[in-house]
């Protein structure tokens, strides 16, 4: 049975261990019987590479375990361990570069042998680190890894600190020896540089510091939706190579369940978008509402067994505010029980909204779906209707007979996107009183008014 393939992260981290491998035997042989501090010191460097190499070699063995029992959010951080700890190694070798630098230069300076095999050898060590830093890096960038991220960030030093080496032993050769130990000094600030960003970046990780450009995409995201969804609360984390978002969001407590879940899934498929792989976990609350209206119809949306709610008045007695209301529940409860959910719909709804003094509902079944067929029916007498109010005929009509025997009119109205919402219901009214008393055979009229400029459908 064959084992699992090797992952690319895992592969090229494995060709960066065999590179420094090889990198630290060239330098460190050189280096000693060249008697070069610049290159013993990239030597140590690269022993300290071949470290951080293996530990992120083993690190991304266990960052590619899936979530378990004990880990729910996987091993990624596993990388950022790997990461810290080749931080450390790298700030222990540049302090005792440095200090070996200074020594030499503030004492006697010991001859650099500066044959064409030394520079033979930096040469290939140029070319070393040049290519496995652009390796790390590009896998880093396609997988999103810390650790290959921070190995190719200190291929790159290497290659920086390689060339300040040649330099030196390039000034060794032509008679100036403390060129070598200022290059090794050069390595000492390049290295401790690296090391300082290295051991922030995986500490801000560790400790949960939230991901500033990822937070900043999801809430650029989310407040695109539009303005019926609220965002109340974002929190993110990182592990590995995937982003944890905890989101919380408003939506109006008028919304049903699944329109609240639907707005949920909306901001999980947003997010994983913007932030591809990303762990989205939505929570749903009710917006607060204000008003008498939202705030009754949302108290009688939460008594059980209501599927319903139109029809909302609220008036003004004698000092006394009555509200009124129609609720649909399931056609299939007794009476007795349809009205014992109409009494705790009152009651609910008087706790909600305390201004309320006494509240009438009226109770209704909810009508089962029904077999209907299109027919061709009075068209041109509900047409003049139209017309004689609007100015214009309908810009669609349908009529349907269910198999009850009921006839249906379906109308859409084309109005000026400008005229205020209780002009356009005032006309459409009227257009329904007029055609029900003129075509008593027609037993419902639904007429959906729309702007002129929209294009039908």
């Amino acid at each position: 049975m064959r084992g699992k393939p090797m992952s690319p992260q895992r592969r090229a981290a494995l060709l960066s261990v065999l590179a420094a491998v090889a990198l630290v035997v060239m330098k460190l042989v050189v280096g000693i019987t060249a008697h070069s501090l610049g290159l013993i010191s990239e030597a140590i460097h690269s022993g300290t590479d071949l470290v951080a190499a293996l530990l992120t070699f083993l690190a991304l063995g266990v960052a590619d375990r899936p979530a378990d029992v004990q880990h729910q959010y996987g091993h990624g951080r596993a990388e950022n361990l790997a990461a810290l700890a080749e931080a450390a190694f790298l700030a222990i070798a540049s302090i005792y570069i440095a200090v070996q630098a200074i020594d030499r230069l503030s004492g006697v300076h010991h001859p650099v042998h500066t044959g064409w095999a030394v520079f033979s050898v930096v040469g290939v060590v140029l070319i070393v680190d040049s290519s496995r830093a652009i390796v790390s890096w590009r896998t880093a960038q396609k997988y999103k890894s810390d650790a290959l991220a921070s190995n190719a960030l200190h291929f790159a030093s290497d290659f920086a600190g390689t060339l300040a080496v040649l330099a030196g032993l390039i000034l060794s050769s032509q008679g100036h020896p403390s060129g070598d130990s200022y290059a090794a000094l050069f390595v000492a600030v390049l290295v401790l540089g690296a090391a300082a960003q290295l051991i922030r970046h995986n500490v801000d990780v560790l400790m949960d510091r939230s991901p500033a450009d990822a937070e900043a995409a999801a809430r650029n995201a989310i407040s695109a939706l539009g303005p019926g969804l609220q965002l109340k609360r974002l929190r993110m984390r990182r592990s590995g190579t995937r982003q944890f978002a905890d989101v919380v969001i408003g939506v109006s407590s008028l919304a049903a369940v699944g329109q609240g879940h639907a707005a949920a899934d909306l901001v999980e498929r947003t997010l994983e978008d913007v932030l591809p792989g990303s762990d989205v976990v939505v929570h749903v609350e009710p917006l607060p509402e204000t008003s008498v209206w939202e705030r009754a119809h949302a108290a009688a949306l939460a008594v059980p067994r209501v599927r319903e709610v139109h029809n909302v008045a609220l008036y003004e007695i004698d000092g006394r505010s009555e509200l009124s209301l129609h609720v649909k529940l399931p056609a299939d409860l007794t009476l007795d029980h349809a009205h014992e959910v109409a009494d705790s719909l009152e009651r609910t709804i008087r706790v909600a909204v305390p201004e309320v003094d006494i509240v009438h509902s009226h109770i209704e079944p909810i009508a089962p779906p029904l077999e209907a067929h299109e027919i061709d029916f009075a068209a041109p007498e509900v047409a003049r209707i139209v017309e004689e109010v609007t100015g214009q005929p309908p810009r669609e009509l349908r009529f349907i007979r269910s198999d009850d025997g009921e006839i249906v009119a379906w109308l859409t109205l084309g109005l000026d996107g400008d005229m205020a919402l209780r002009q356009a219901h005032r006309e459409a009214s009227e257009i329904e009183e007029r055609i029900r008393r003129e075509r008593p055979d027609i037993g419902d009229v639904v007429v959906h008014t729309e702007p002129d400029r929209m294009e039908l459908p």
